[in-house]
């Protein structure tokens, strides 16, 4: 039987890559902007979290023949470039969907919100900034499949969104089974689609050839989200438990229950590891990050 692989090791350490690639980004603009934006960026950036997207990045990478994870400088390979502007994108989406005009969370990873912890104003642009931050560092790549990469982002930006009107638009209303899986696609699945076929094309692959596998793992993703906000306490989360659910959220275990949404993330993930496993061995960080998404508790 194979040695089951170490998926939290293999976590904490490109959190460890990843976090300080991020903090060099943010204390590029030391000096260039007002020291309080830089901070507040940093602050966003630093708070932690499973940095899943950019280990999808790296992984999808290497199973597609990219190479072990990158051990360089963060931000010297092509597939860390991606990895940190997609981090990037993904804290800029928290920091808005946490204002009072959005979600109007308190909490995010067990600590106060950008808003909470600066203003909502400066939680604004800090957003803003990270999006330019974003697109910046990708682009000054060299390679030519960076283009291709900033696309690929920015379709992935568009659609979260457009899935974000759509949470919205559908808070208290009776939404059915093909609009909540539209918004899910939409809000959650494209960034994390965009994670694993920007990983596959940063080692060659066909981006678009790998994009369904990745949306799958985003679905199956959503899924799991939105049961912990069922489950899971507050404490465990870092972030207000039952919110979605007291907001009226249009979720699929509110439209088909939690068992059968389950199932439908298991299946879900189930035909991710199926695509997966022509890749044989060098995917196996990749399919011990797609079991992750639906097995985590936070």
């Amino acid at each position: 039987m194979a040695t089951p692989f170490a998926i939290e090791p293999y976590l904490k350490d490109v959190a460890a890559r990843v976090d300080a690639g991020l903090a060099a980004l943010a204390e590029e603009r030391r000096g260039l902007g007002p020291d309080r934006l830089v901070d507040a960026m940093k602050y966003a950036l630093l708070g932690g979290g499973k940095r899943l997207r950019p280990a999808l990045v790296l992984a999808a990478a290497e199973a597609h023949g990219g190479g072990a994870p990158d051990e360089r400088p963060p931000g010297g390979s092509l597939a860390m470039r991606f990895a940190l502007a997609m981090e990037c994108v993904h804290t800029y989406s928290l920091v808005h969907d946490d204002l009072p005009a959005m979600d109007d969370d308190d909490l995010r990873r067990g600590r106060p919100t950008v808003h909470r912890a600066y203003d909502e104003a400066t939680a604004v642009l800090v957003g803003d900034g990270l999006q330019s931050l974003a697109f910046r560092h990708l682009l000054a790549s060299p390679d030519p499949r960076a283009l291709a990469l900033g696309k690929l982002l920015a379709d992935g930006a568009a659609l979260m969104v457009e899935g974000q009107q759509r949470d919205m638009d559908g808070e208290h209303r009776r939404l059915g089974e093909a609009e909540v899986l539209e918004l899910m696609r939409c809000k959650t699945g494209a960034l994390l689609a965009a994670s694993v076929a920007g990983g596959a094309l940063c080692a060659g692959a066909d981006a678009a050839a790998v994009y369904p596998t990745g949306l799958a793992l985003g679905l199956a993703f959503q899924i799991a989200d939105d049961l912990l906000d069922l489950t899971a306490d507050t404490a465990t989360l870092g972030k207000r438990a039952g919110k979605d659910a007291a907001a009226g959220k249009a979720t699929l275990p509110a439209l088909l229950g939690a068992v059968e949404a389950r199932r439908r993330a298991e299946a879900l993930l189930d035909g991710a590891l199926a695509a997966l496993a022509p890749l044989g061995e060098r995917a196996a960080a990749l399919r011990a990050l797609a079991r992750y998404v639906l097995d985590r508790k936070k």
